[in-house]
């Protein structure tokens, strides 16, 4: 069965890969902020590349925020990816000239803070530790993904909700950081799928059969 899935056109850089890398693995895709589509797709795809701040700033401004909560709400899946990841926590300690700082969605404890590496950004490809169980992972945990990031979410979350476990992959870069969650319907990864050759279309295509 053919899934369809909205990629979330907030402004947030150019996703034309994200929508090629989609339709390669067999999802027909959308490229729209529209509500009504993006809550009842099969699946919604959270991009995000730049700051983090501004990336928040334009998801509450076409209404992503509320399409997120809307779709947890009934339990349909939701993937972020790189920022579009890191939005799904607390909030980011990177600098910015908005003010105030949005804050993150909170749907993961935990704050976005700079790695603590000898050299940043973390850029290029790294192996993960992938979860005991992780759909998203399977049959690739020993694989190597592609990441652009200079900041990190360092410390697995707690339970957003009584009984939500979360399965969380890691990668180094200096130091520990979470290179991908699992957790129900809500999935994100630090690293893009999109860039990251057969092992991240593999992974997309472990999201679509799950969706």
């Amino acid at each position: 069965m053919t899934r369809r899935v909205v990629v979330l056109d907030y402004g947030s850089g150019n996703v034309r890969s994200v929508v090629r890398m989609l339709q390669r693995v067999g999802a027909q895709v959308e490229l729209t902020a529209d509500h009504t589509a993006a809550v009842e797709a099969d699946g919604l795809y959270v991009p995000g590349v730049g700051a983090f701040h501004a990336c928040m700033s334009g998801l509450v401004g076409a209404g992503g925020d509320a399409i997120i909560a809307q779709r947890l709400a009934l339990g349909r899946p939701v993937l972020g990816v790189c920022v579009g990841f890191q939005v799904l926590f607390e909030g980011s300690t990177e600098p910015t000239t908005i003010s105030p700082a949005p804050p993150g969605l909170g749907l993961f404890s935990g704050v976005v803070r700079r790695l603590d590496a000898p050299v940043v950004p973390h850029m290029g490809w790294s192996g993960v530790r992938g979860a005991a169980g992780s759909v998203l992972l399977e049959g690739i945990a020993d694989q190597r993904f592609y990441f652009v990031h200079s900041y990190a979410a360092t410390e697995a979350p707690v339970s957003r909700e009584a009984g939500a476990d979360h399965m969380v992959t890691w990668a180094v870069h200096g130091e520990p950081f979470i290179a991908a969650i699992e957790a129900g319907p809500l999935a994100g990864t630090q690293f893009h799928p999109e860039k990251s050759g057969d092992a991240g279309a593999q992974l997309l295509r472990n999201w679509l059969a799950a969706l």
